[in-house]
């Protein structure tokens, strides 16, 4: 049986997008389940939409996130080049070898007669109107310096079929296809037209893309039928949207994965979120390492409608991912985010400590533990806790010997000040809670913190814990 070759194709127009990544995920998911190789080709024909430094950003995504391709630009392979660009003249000849089949033929058509054409729906489709130039004519309007384009010959009857291991059977009408181009007038190949030949060259026997490209492949069959090539297996995959009337779209700004890394997400949650995004595995199974889903992928569970990215099922997703981690792990990656912010003044270790199990994400560490920086006036009405029977009354009462106790303790730290409120509680006659929720109120000024009042104190030290308990009294009167 052949080597199975996937592709990921990406073009540098800028970010890696969400919908990008997870195409290369599953051409690498499927390529190595079934012993095959992976190959990153780009895409970059289209000169006027390049972004400098978008092709180290693909690179690096791809490394990053165990995405290994077996050949490439960066790595070599039998079948380079691996950039489009550098790959010209092989499109020009094959295009011109359509040209002496019938299936292509050169169009000198000005932009205003284009622009003339009927305008149906939005759209101006070709008619032709080059198609039955003779070659002598086309020689001699080349060699007199006319601008030209070379277009793809569609057949006017019958249909297209083709089957995709997604969707079953697509057929399309070939009156429907337009003669479309395929050597563009600066020499350059189009999208449509080099993927085609690449892809044949290269050796790629299974193309994994998005459902937008559903449509247009009868185009890309034409050309391997025209050439007498083999075609590859298609999988179409279904959109990623927004929301449900709008796609995520690279172009409206919306996620890549550069993107969430900054906001605190793990590599490994988003990788997670990325295969569930239009597949699902056998056993329903939603966390999944990289090395499961290796195991689980299969193309039977690719789904046929479309996803919606959900921010707070990824976050959710991402907080399982924080809490496995080691605290040592927890500690390294947390760094950058400590120490950007004010909380570079506090104990690391018990930052850390305190916060792993009560974040989604490290781009929230800042925003929950603000109040250990900023001490503002607060409301009183935040001592009422209809659970806890707590009140300003109760606070008035308790803070002053929370403050005492405090003062007596020897051993600054969660343990020793834990005890120390416990032991108030049951002097007191009273449930810890009547003890520990106005003591948490009045160190934060808050009504939900990370951790709880002994923990704050901690991390607060004992000069800064009085100074607020002194102020809080004050706040009562």
């Amino acid at each position: 049986m052949t080597q199975l070759r996937t592709r990921f194709a990406p073009s540098p127009t800028g970010y890696l997008h969400i919908g990008g990544l997870r195409t290369a995920l599953y051409s690498y998911l499927y390529a190595k389940k079934n012993n095959g190789k992976f190959i990153l080709r780009i895409e970059d024909t289209d000169q006027g939409r390049y972004v400098e430094g978008a092709v180290d950003i693909i690179y690096r995504t791809l490394h990053e996130t165990g995405l290994h391709y077996d050949e490439g630009p960066d790595v070599g392979g039998e079948y380079g080049p691996y950039i489009q660009s550098q790959r010209a003249n092989e499109y020009l000849y094959y295009a011109k070898k359509l040209v002496e089949s019938g299936h292509a033929y050169y169009c000198f058509c000005t932009e205003e007669r284009l622009q003339s054409l009927p305008d149906v729906n939005g759209a101006r489709r070709y008619d032709k109107h080059c198609l039955h130039l003779s070659a002598e004519e086309v020689e001699r309007r080349i060699n007199s310096g006319e601008k030209y384009v070379i277009r793809q010959n569609m057949p006017v009857t019958g249909n297209t079929t083709y089957h995709d291991a997604v969707y079953g059977d697509i057929t399309i009408e070939n009156s429907e296809l337009e003669d479309q181009i395929l050597i563009k007038s600066d020499g350059m190949p189009t999208y449509n037209f080099a993927n085609v030949i690449d892809d044949h060259l290269m050796g790629i026997n299974c193309v994994m893309r998005g459902i937008e490209y559903l449509s247009s492949t009868p185009k890309y069959n034409l050309l391997y039928d025209a050439f007498g090539w083999e075609r590859p297996m298609y999988i179409h995959m279904p959109p990623i949207m927004k929301d449900a009337q709008h796609k995520l779209s690279k172009r409206n700004g919306d996620a890549s994965y550069e993107d969430l890394v900054k906001k605190g997400f793990l590599k490994n949650a988003i990788i997670n979120y990325i295969a569930l995004l239009g597949w699902s595995p056998k056993d329903d199974s939603e966390k999944m390492s990289f090395e499961q889903l290796l195991e689980k992928f299969d193309i039977a569970g690719i789904n046929k409608s479309p996803s919606i990215f959900d921010p707070v099922k990824l976050a959710w997703l991402n907080s399982l991912y924080i809490k496995e981690m080691t605290p040592e792990a927890f500690a390294e990656y947390a760094t950058p985010w400590i120490e950007g912010c004010y909380l570079k003044n506090f104990d690391k270790a018990l930052v850390c400590k305190l916060i792993q199990s009560r974040i989604e994400t490290f781009g929230e560490i800042e925003d929950k533990l603000r109040f250990l920086a900023e001490f503002p006036p607060f409301d009183s009405a935040l001592y009422d806790n209809q659970k806890q029977k707590t009140n300003a009354d109760t606070a008035r009462q308790i803070l002053p010997l929370v403050k005492e106790k405090f003062t007596q303790v020897s051993v600054w730290d969660n343990q020793h000040l834990y005890e120390a409120l416990v032991q108030l509680a049951e002097a007191q006659g009273l449930k810890n809670g009547k003890v520990l929720w106005p003591a948490r109120v009045a160190l934060s000024g808050l009504a939900a913190t990370p951790g709880g009042a002994s923990e704050i104190a901690e991390l607060l030290g004992k000069a800064e814990t009085l100074r607020r308990l002194d102020i809080s009294i004050q706040l009562l009167k």
